[in-house]
């Protein structure tokens, strides 16, 4: 009987009881962001010789506020969380040494490495905080763990399809979402590789601009729907999962844009060529959603190439620019980096990772 199920199911035993590696793929997606946003902007390095540890002093820094105390603990407690959760196999005493143990080194690599940045600036009150915001995530981890641990395996095995390394897939869509926080970029553009490498952009008018707007929604929707839809277990679940997942996404770029860019441009994003790349893209998705997995797992590929393509032909948005203007008069400069950054690799990520899925999977459920 158990033979019988797994094969409906359509997933090999090793698939169906691969050890669940969600929280170790968010503990190492969380050290790299940390590292970016704590070097950012990478450039402006120090030359000449200085102490490294001089910032480890016991003299209470000059330069804080209250607001930065806060969110140094912030930025470290999801890391002590998900390094705890992925250590969950060991004791709990043990676990929470451990992930306290590694914020506590990032925390003191980072802040030495930032004696030689000089927008930076190194502090041991940073170190505290950053421990203790590992310490907090881990006794979080602790506290609500196990449970959590429990409705998460109920959730997986009715919604997320048996695949080899699912988690892995599932951390990138999440990536995906964080992306959307920007208002600068296009809306699901991601691949955008001009600004970086100096690459030509094509200058148009209005009319050839939102065509071109059109056509990346376009691309970039079906491929991440039809991601989305082979990460769900059965077709039918991925007919509510997919639009709850936009509509989710929708929601973070809105709220991304009344943050940074104003209350009053919470629906600016909403342009003529985004509403027009959103319908076409969704009638042609739906049509998608019925093809067999490989036909759409070969289709999102092809649709995301297609995709990145066309962002890097397309012109700069006015819209993007103002935002991004207003991004670095504020307080996220950092974050604006590392979406820009998450939003330029992303594809070149998540491609190889469709095609690997391609040769490794057997049958996917429909």
């Amino acid at each position: 009987m158990n033979a019988a199920r797994q094969k409906t199911d359509g997933a090999s035993p090793r698939h169906a009881s691969e050890r669940d590696l969600l929280a170790c793929y968010l503990s190492l997606v969380w050290v790299v962001l940390t590292v970016y946003g704590s070097l950012y902007p990478f450039s402006g390095w120090r030359g000449d010789a200085v102490d490294a540890f001089v910032w480890l002093n016991l003299q209470w820094p000059y330069y804080w506020t209250g607001f930065d105390l806060v969110l140094n603990v912030l930025v470290y407690l999801p890391l002590g969380l998900f390094v705890t959760l992925a250590l969950r196999r060991l004791p709990a005493l043990r676990a929470l040494y451990l992930a306290v143990l590694v914020g506590a080194a990032l925390s003191f690599s980072l802040e030495t490495l930032q004696n030689w940045l000089p927008s930076r600036v190194a502090s041991n009150l940073d170190l505290a905080c950053n421990t203790l915001g590992t310490l907090a995530g881990g006794l979080i981890a602790l506290w609500i763990g196990a449970h959590f641990a429990a409705i998460w395996r109920l959730w997986r095995q009715r919604l997320i399809a048996p695949l080899p390394h699912v988690d892995l897939g599932l951390t990138l869509l999440g990536l995906w979402l964080l992306i959307q926080l920007s208002p600068e970029i296009l809306l699901f553009g991601v691949g955008d590789l001009r600004q970086h490498f100096d690459l030509f952009a094509l200058d148009y008018g209005p009319r050839r601009y939102r065509i071109s707007e059109t056509a990346v929604i376009f691309c970039n929707l079906i491929a991440v729907g039809l991601f989305v839809s082979l990460l769900s277990r059965g077709r039918w679940l991925a007919l509510f999962t997919v639009p709850l997942f936009f509509l989710l996404a929708g929601l973070i770029r809105a709220l991304g844009a009344a943050v940074l860019a104003g209350p009053e441009n919470w629906l600016a994003w909403l342009t003529l060529g985004t509403r027009h790349g959103l319908a076409a893209g969704s009638i042609a998705l739906l049509l998608g959603l019925f093809l067999p997995p490989r036909g759409r797992l070969g289709l999102a590929a092809l649709f995301l190439c297609a995709g990145t393509a066309l962002v890097n032909l397309t012109p700069l948005n006015p819209y993007s620019t103002t935002a991004f203007e207003l991004w670095q008069r504020g307080h996220f400069l950092n974050f604006n980096g590392l979406t820009r950054w998450l939003a330029i690799v992303w594809p070149f990520a998540v491609l190889p990772y469709l095609i690997w899925l391609f040769r490794k999977m057997t049958r996917i459920p429909r």
